[in-house]
């Protein structure tokens, strides 16, 4: 029943029933005292009073998921001009692109499926919700294919290259549920890519006899969710891999797959401390808090902040480099913001950036580009004076007119791929000084700068009852792909503007996602980072409103996340 997928069991166990030993497990947590309570195995001293609610949280399922139900195509993606991309993936290219979901099947025989061995990993950063991901699996299997096996790959990819794992049950996993954190297995940013670290990948399959591998991560891991399920096909493996979208950067979306979990918790997240930086100016009256935000290189994370707290300015990364403008020049637009409220007596405002700014600054890009081709040729990123002298003009112009301590921060920190790390980058900081010397050339206008970065604050937060419910369903699709002999798909669930009821359930072929990027100085097929798309609802949202709220203070608080009502 390889496209099959049913149902014996009532659907209530999947849909409300506490996983087993879970209420059990709950009542040992319930002490008089607080200061009574001892270490346990999710890592935390003692829970709070809220996280022990949040254990008990149960979140709305998909209907399709309480029914019998079958796997079905859904279309296929237009893959024309894509040849190089399918020419790097040939074994999974032989089989069906093709779009699938979850479809009723009335008239299917109450038969169970197989039992299976499941391997699931924490690939890169954290981001609210992923252990609720592991739960949704473990409960798709448990009740559709009873007798399965859920193995936990230890502290991300190298515990698949070392088989370092441990058996998940559900005692265990029942302590984790709508929390935060990656603690349960640990997460790493190691990649499967050498053709020695690939068969010890398969080695580690073949010794746990794995039918399927899941894969939680952002783009650059499920990518490597495609290197993985093209080379196990082409070795004669029978594991599938199947791939989970995670990034609170929002940046991992496309058609089919409409948001990455942990966005909406980290965007709310961020925005309570925005909200409650806000109050603060207002109160004070004084200083210009300039607040960077995660979201690497895309500015989704802070046009959501935006729309949600209504700061004086939010750049926008993709709308910068649309209309090529120099970091100077965005100095100057703030500076103007500044006198302007200046003299109406306002000496003070909120400035949002995202962290990847500087990467689509058209002079700073260019620069950026040009380091990274310096570095990638063996030149020292200690020798500073080489790598100027190496720099066309322009670029080196640039880099000159810079502190040492901020042309260290291009040249030392460098990514996996051998790219800056623009999130070291202190371009708040930089900003603020560039702020403040354009003030100066105009007569010495008040002004106060107070930089912040917003990071990992919102990376391990209780994830939202959206992120919650979201990512359950996400390990459910990851279970139903697998039980219907899918690989190199990600887990998709659509139609999330709806109630969880009615949200559609299936998946995408990852290399349907994917272009060609410049990494480490060469061409690699990786999943297309998702960008803000300046004619899109929200950006023309912000577009409409943003003029306003420079010389008013519209400021939205708001608050913590709410984790009751509507």
């Amino acid at each position: 029943m390889a496209d099959t997928l049913a149902n014996n069991a009532a659907a209530e166990p999947l849909l409300t029933a506490e996983i087993t030993d879970e209420r059990a497990a709950n009542k040992k947590m319930k002490i008089d005292h607080p200061a009574l309570e001892t270490s346990n195995t999710t890592g935390f001293g003692q829970l709070s009073e809220l996280q022990k609610d949040r254990l008990r949280h149960k979140v709305d399922i998909p209907d399709i998921l309480k029914v019998p139900h079958r796997l079905v195509d859904a279309g296929e993606r237009d893959m024309n001009n894509m040849g190089d991309i399918l020419a790097l993936f040939p074994s999974l290219s032989k089989g069906s692109l093709k779009l699938c979901h979850l479809s009723a099947a009335d008239g299917l025989e109450k038969t169970e499926g197989p039992p299976m061995n499941v391997g699931i990993v924490l690939s890169g950063g954290q981001a609210a919700g992923g252990h609720n991901v592991i739960i949704g699996l473990f409960r798709y299997l448990k009740y559709r294919h009873p007798g399965s096996t859920l193995y936990g790959f230890l502290n991300g990819p190298r515990g698949i290259i070392n088989n370092v794992t441990k058996v998940l049950t559900a005692d265990e996993i029942s302590k984790y549920a709508n929390l935060g954190g990656f603690h349960m297995l640990g997460s790493g940013r190691d990649k499967i890519e050498s053709p020695e670290h690939l068969k010890a990948a398969a080695d580690t399959c073949k010794a746990l006899d794995l039918g399927g591998l899941v894969v939680i991560g952002g783009d650059d891991s499920n990518t490597n969710a495609a290197v993985l399920a093209g080379y196990f096909l082409a070795s004669g493996s029978k594991t599938k891999v199947i791939g989970v979208p995670k990034t609170l950067d929002g940046d991992l979306k496309s058609p089919d797959v409409p948001i990455s979990f942990g966005f909406d918790t980290a965007c709310k997240v961020y925005s309570e401390v925005i909200g409650n930086i806000m109050v603060d100016a207002l109160s004070a009256k004084k200083y210009w808090h300039f607040i960077r935000l995660m979201g690497r290189a895309a500015s989704h994370v802070t046009l959501e902040c935006a729309l949600q707290t209504h700061p004086q300015i939010a750049l926008i990364s993709e709308e910068v480099a649309a209309k090529r403008v120099s970091l100077t020049d965005v100095a100057k637009q703030i500076a103007d913001c500044v006198a302007q409220r200046a003299e109406a007596g306002l000496n003070y405002g909120i400035v949002l950036l995202p962290e990847g700014l500087v990467e689509f600054v058209h002079d700073i890009a260019t620069m950026i580009a040009e380091i990274n081709d310096i570095l990638a040729k063996g030149v020292s990123p200690e020798d500073i004076g080489k790598v100027e002298s190496m720099m066309t003009d322009a670029s080196r112009a640039v880099f000159s007119s810079m502190s040492i301590g901020f042309q260290k921060q291009f040249l030392e920190d460098r990514d996996p791929h051998g790219n800056v790390q623009v999130a070291h980058i202190e371009c708040e900081k930089l900003l603020i000084g560039m702020v403040e010397h354009e003030l100066k050339t105009r007569g010495g206008v008040k002004f106060s700068g107070i930089a912040h970065y917003l990071g990992y604050e919102g990376r391990c937060s209780m994830p939202s009852n959206f992120d919650a419910t979201y990512c359950h369903a996400l390990g459910a699709a990851a279970a139903a792909l697998l039980g219907a002999g899918k690989t190199g798909v990600m887990a998709a669930i659509t139609d999330l503007e709806k109630p969880a009821t009615e949200w559609k359930v299936g998946g995408v072929p990852i290399v349907t996602m994917m272009n060609m990027e410049l990494r480490h100085g060469k061409q690699k097929a990786v999943i297309k980072k998702a960008l803000v798309d300046l004619d899109g609802e929200p950006m023309k949202a912000f577009e409409a409103i943003r003029e306003t709220w420079k010389m008013n203070d519209c400021y939205r608080s708001p608050g913590p996340i709410q984790f009751k009502g509507h």
